[in-house]
């Protein structure tokens, strides 16, 4: 008998209907003999509208208030579930979070998960239950109830994989699996069959919104083999794991794109020891991420600093830059928002030159002006204009054959 975790996400189980279709799956899975636990996130857009009746309430509200009334969303979700799987005939036991043994550090809102004490998951599983387990969602070692951001739902699945070392961790979502591009801006992607966790943590890193970024990061630390499936078809999705011979067959894998960041540029910054370990200390203290980092060269003992940084902590970042200005001897900031990231990812880079040289040159051919180049050992990215995003990646796209099914990758075997 095989243990298969199941991760549901808000579309999946936008409604009573769908909740249905999801429970006849999971039976289905029980049916052939696979224990099997659950995990779901909030129906639909459940907590986009917790978090809107919140700012009615208070501009300001505490995040461990936030944080309580946010995980009702999830808990809606497993009682309805679980009476749905009792429905048809089997029996089913919902925890929360908390109840789940889901241990998370303290702070509200981007909590991180620190352990999963499954006792409660493996005595119900030992009685021959489908365990459902609210994502998103934990426990403080001080007893507060947390949450674990943005897709958070994701994370929950794999440190529960994790913990009972299951045989394989299912993402359904809306979606058939991960694709060489966005299949909304280019029509002819193509569905990647495999792909190596560097890989998917590059995509995640750099737009894909198929997983959060942390949970690729706790599978690949943990060994756990990933599938991402749709929950509105029987396709096999996308296997995701530990890279092997099979995955050199493509060079790239495909093109990402974020539109949801900016850029600050802090100009005539001094050119002396310490000034980029201040500015970017202050971003840290603020608690905001930052992405892309470009210094110029030195022009009469000045510099300029150029940084990316998620848009949604674009006035909180620009307002520290400017307490900063005085403090590090910079003439001033500026902020802009009409920026986009185009990404190319494969870890056939790492053993082929000329793949960056090649992305540069489609985006010359589409008249697409680059700002700012990051790169890693499989990953290229490039700042454009946020109005140039759409012809880049399907520039990028087109130069790389990535719809060429004679590259196609094989299937993970089970």
């Amino acid at each position: 008998m095989s243990l298969v975790v199941q991760k549901f996400g808000g579309t999946s189980v936008g409604d009573a209907e769908r909740i249905m279709r999801v429970a006849q799956r999971v039976v289905g899975t029980r049916e052939r003999g696979n224990s099997v636990v659950v995990v779901v996130s909030a129906m639909g857009a459940t907590t986009d509208d917790l978090i809107d009746l919140a700012r009615k309430i208070s501009r300001n509200p505490p995040g461990r208030e936030m944080d309580m009334l946010l995980t009702a969303g999830e808990r809606i979700s497993m009682a309805l579930l679980a009476m749905a799987i009792h429905a048809l005939g089997h029996e089913a036991v919902s925890f929360t979070g908390s109840q789940a043994g889901i241990i998370t550090s303290s702070e509200h809102g981007r909590a991180k998960i620190v352990d999963v004490r499954a006792t409660r998951i493996r005595e119900a599983l030992d009685q021959d239950k489908v365990v459902i387990v609210a994502g998103f969602q934990g426990v403080s070692e001080t007893a507060d109830v947390t949450t674990l951001g943005r897709g958070g739902s994701d994370t929950t699945a794999v440190a529960i994989a994790a913990a009972l070392k299951a045989d394989a961790c299912e993402i359904y979502t809306d979606v058939d699996g991960v694709y060489t591009a966005d299949p909304r801006l280019v029509s002819n992607a193509r569905l990647l069959h495999a792909v190596s966790y560097e890989e998917m943590l590059e995509m995640a890193a750099t737009g894909a919104r198929v997983l959060q970024l942390r949970s690729v990061e706790y599978a690949r630390n943990h060994g756990v083999l990933l599938q991402v499936r749709s929950s509105f078809s029987d396709a096999p999705g996308t296997w995701i794991g530990e890279e092997d011979e099979r995955m050199e067959k493509a060079i790239i894998s495909g093109v990402t794109h974020d539109s949801t960041e900016a850029k600050i540029t802090i100009q005539d910054v001094p050119d002396r020891p310490g000034i980029a370990a201040k500015v970017f200390e202050t971003m840290a203290s603020e608690g905001v991420n930052v992405d892309m980092i470009v210094q110029n060269v030195s022009s009469a003992g000045t510099t300029d600093i150029s940084f990316t940084v998620p848009r949604d902590d674009g006035e909180r970042a620009r307002t520290a830059v400017d307490r900063l200005l005085a403090q590090v001897g910079a003439k001033g900031v500026n902020y802009d928002d009409g920026i986009g990231k185009v990404s190319l990812i494969g870890a056939g880079m790492k053993s082929h030159p000329g793949v960056a040289a090649e992305m540069f040159s489609a985006l010359a051919e589409a008249g697409v002006n680059i700002e700012m180049i990051s790169t890693s050992s499989i990953r290229v990215s490039c700042v454009v204009r946020e109005a140039d995003v759409e012809r880049a990646v399907r520039a990028v796209h087109a130069r790389f054959n990535l719809a060429d099914e004679a590259i196609q990758r094989e299937s993970h075997p089970r």
